[in-house]
């Protein structure tokens, strides 16, 4: 629970300020010292507060309280001060604008409103003899702009030194309702890794540049010491293009930029109220002796690490790291498809096809547990779920594959942390959706320009992305895919309502009418979508695969041959965001291991190991991002850090390593080892750290002879099936050979 005594605090804010300026509030207070027992201070904002009590930083939290519909859900962070107060005290807050800036150029400010910094807080301080002391935010603080004069998460910040702040005005008191403040529900973000700059580069342009070796998302420190006046520029980006200058046109309108106005004093810097995604940076107006000079820190939600993979294979070690680098890089607060460019958004499409691996690398059971606060939060009265969250309203939402986060993330934060929990928060959520869509369903127009089927139980009436970003198309710059995005839309509807099932009866709850659904759907997929010879209408990659992953098809030889033939013919996948996910999943499952590891290992493009040959230190939103003559795709939509490809991670995971649970196991209570070998990879090594403790597994292959090492955790039923023999395990160490 919040503590109830901020909403006995008031709402304040600067009656005027310098638009994009960090604004401070403050307040003076004495204590009594000798007879304090507690102090705490709870607080939020609109926007992002650093907090400093008698000059010390309150707290480690980056861009605090983290990014919710603003609108109807604000979190609510309590600090302990005890040790930071003094008899006479200034406490004070720094507020940028934080996520409040947005105004997505098509989406528009219905989305996702721009407003004002503000700040509600209460300072409780309660001494020995029971009695306490309350400090709230009112018109009695003072407010004051900083030498911060510009903030913008998209662009960056400014600093000018030369600014000094000696005006203050009381602050003005302001209504905005108290019902929306909630406790603290994620992972609160953190300062991470630090790494020094590695490679001091002069481009042919002559561009001046660091490259830290790895991409991240945060930022970087440094020292700063000029002439008055002097302005320093250093711009953050992801690729040096073919001829090795610096890239930055795909980060759109995003100017990714730290200012610095000089003062002729040294000063430290380090942005607050903004965050960055980059490996390299350009620097303008100072001269770098060492790429030393500079540091850059990954700053993420602070996730538990509970997942590792190892090889015999460089590649699929490179490749692994990227995932987790992917999975850093865009895990601030909620899941972004990319921290680069001028989106950054909580894309749910993204979301879904990578919960599974995120959930193996990091734990992120509240980290998403939080966020399905905010599905919630934004799911529509009829039902509909926006296509990225947090947004206030999203009118073209409900695209399959997308909205169907709501169902599938969920049920599979309960596979792996066994907590029913998350399902009877979001019950409700998954049935509006499986509602919706069935009502999409049965709304078929009725005019004469309607010329799909009308069978009520096809999920074809409505805009969908599609196979996002596959390379079944001519044009390999497109988007959308060659899949019939109705025949993903029924697949997903289909999906969603047996997952939905699942849920039911895990809770108890009455489900019949969603068994019938159900059973309608796949009947009526298979009369569409299926042909006699078990074809299908829409002759793709990943048409087959959502068939045969989703147990649509009652023809599954013929649609595993079909699948086989089209990834042979062409050499390689063509998949996007909606097939590539379950893919090797498929091949696995039908028997074709070795074409399985013939597209793993693959380097060639189109492929993961492509992205990693060709220098990646982070999955790419596109096969093609680069190609390999080294021009890139277009800069309209060309991440190199988004993780959604990286879910070929939860194969690894469960087929290559075979650390896998038994069909009705939540939290790895029924674990079962399964793994697939392939003389390519002689070597693997994998362990996660479930709830219930770690498991891991250790495959070695010399010669005919393979070697298993299997641990198990204390209370956890396992066995393994290795050459179609079941091996039961017990709690610890089991080894067996082959």
């Amino acid at each position: 629970m919040i503590a109830n005594e901020i909403k006995n605090a008031q709402w304040i804010k600067a009656p005027r300020c310098r638009k994009d300026a960090v604004i401070v509030f403050s307040k003076k207070f004495a204590a009594d010292t000798g007879k304090i027992k507690k102090a705490t201070v709870t607080v939020t904002s609109r926007g992002v507060f650093v907090g400093k009590i008698n000059g010390r930083r309150i707290g480690d939290d980056i861009l605090a309280p983290g990014w919710t519909d603003y609108y109807s859900r604000l979190q609510v962070f309590t600090y302990d001060i005890t040790s930071d107060i003094t008899p006479l005290n200034r406490i004070s807050f720094s507020v940028g604008k934080g996520w409040f800036f947005h105004n997505w150029y098509d989406i528009g400010a219905d989305c996702i409103k721009t407003d004002e910094p503000a700040l509600i807080a209460v300072i409780s301080i309660v001494y020995s003899d029971g009695k306490t002391v309350n400090i709230y935010t009112d018109k009695t603080w003072s407010v004051g702009e900083t030498n911060v004069r510009y903030n913008n998460i998209y662009n960056g910040e400014t600093v000018d030194f030369t600014y000094i702040p000696t005006r203050t005005v009381k602050a003005k008191e302001f209504f905005y309702p108290m019902d929306i403040l909630i406790p603290e529900e994620g992972l609160h973000v953190k300062e991470r890794e630090h790494f020094a700059g590695q490679k001091l580069i002069v481009t042919p342009k002559g561009e001046t540049v660091v490259d830290f070796g790895q991409e991240i998302t945060g930022y970087i420190t440094f020292k700063v010491k000029g002439e008055a006046g002097n302005v320093i520029k250093i711009r953050h980006f992801e690729m040096l293009d073919s001829d090795g200058n610096v890239y930055t046109e795909n980060y759109r309108s995003a100017k990714a930029t730290i200012t610095v106005i000089c003062d002729g004093k040294e000063h430290a810097v380090k942005p607050e109220f903004t965050f960055y995604g980059f490996r390299y940076v350009a620097v303008e107006g100072m001269s770098v002796s060492s790429a030393a000079e500079f540091t850059a820190t990954a700053v993420y939600s602070d996730m538990k690490k509970t997942g590792e993979i190892s090889t015999s294979s460089e590649l699929l070690n490179k490749l692994f790291s990227n995932i987790c680098w992917g999975q850093r890089g865009n895990f601030l607060d909620v899941p972004t498809d990319c921290p680069q460019r001028d989106e950054r958004f909580g894309w749910t499409g993204d979301a879904q096809v990578f919960c599974k691996t995120a959930s193996y690398n990091f734990d992120v059971y509240d980290f998403f547990r939080k966020w399905c606060g905010d599905l919630r939060s934004t799911q529509r009265y009829d039902g509909k779920i926006p296509n990225f969250v947090p947004c206030r309203y999203d009118e073209g939402g409900g695209s399959a594959a997308w909205a169907d986060a709501c169902v599938i993330i969920p049920w599979q934060m309960y596979l792996t942390y066994g907590k029913k929990q998350i399902l009877r928060e979001n019950i409700g959520m998954m049935q509006k959706w499986i509602d919706w869509m069935e009502r999409a369903a049965k709304k078929k127009n009725v005019g004469e320009d309607f010329k799909k089927s009308r069978n009520i139980y096809l999920h074809n009436n409505s805009w969908h992305f599609g196979d996002w970003l596959s390379l079944d198309l001519g044009d390999q710059e497109a988007t959308a895919g060659a899949t019939d995005k109705d025949l993903i839309a029924t697949a997903f509807f289909a999906y969603s309502t047996s997952l939905y099932i699942k849920a039911c009866h895990v809770l108890n709850k009455d489900c019949e009418r969603y068994e019938t659904l159900y059973e309608n759907i796949k009947t009526a997929f298979s009369k569409e979508y299926i042909n006699e010879d078990g074809t299908m209408t829409s002759d793709t990659q990943t048409a087959y695969v959502l068939a045969l992953h989703f147990n649509l098809t009652p023809n599954r030889q013929k649609a595993a041959e079909r699948l086989t033939a089209l990834l042979r013919e062409k050499g390689h996948l063509t998949t996007g965001f909606v097939g590539t996910p379950y893919l090797l999943h498929v091949l696995t499952d039908i028997g074709e291991n070795e074409l399985a590891f013939d597209l793993l290992l693959r380097t060639e493009y189109p492929s993961w190991g492509y992205t990693v040959a060709a220098g990646g230190t982070t999955m790419w939103e596109r096969w093609n991002g680069k190609w390999p003559d080294g021009h890139f795709a277009t800069p309209g939509m060309n991440s190199f850090n988004h993780y959604a490809y990286g879910a070929v991670g939860d194969w690894m995971y469960e087929k290559l390593a075979g650390i896998t649970q038994d069909e009705g196991s939540a939290g790895f209570e029924s674990i079962v080892f399964k793994p697939v070998t392939d003389k390519r990879v002689p070597h693997v090594k994998a362990s996660f750290d479930s709830v219930g403790g770690l498991i891991s597994c250790e495959i070695t292959q010399t010669g005919k002879k393979t070697d298993y090492v299997f641990n198990v955790p204390n209370g956890a039923l396992a066995k393994a099936v290795l050459n179609g023999e079941i091996f039961e395990l017990n709690a610890g160490i089991n080894k067996i050979s082959l």
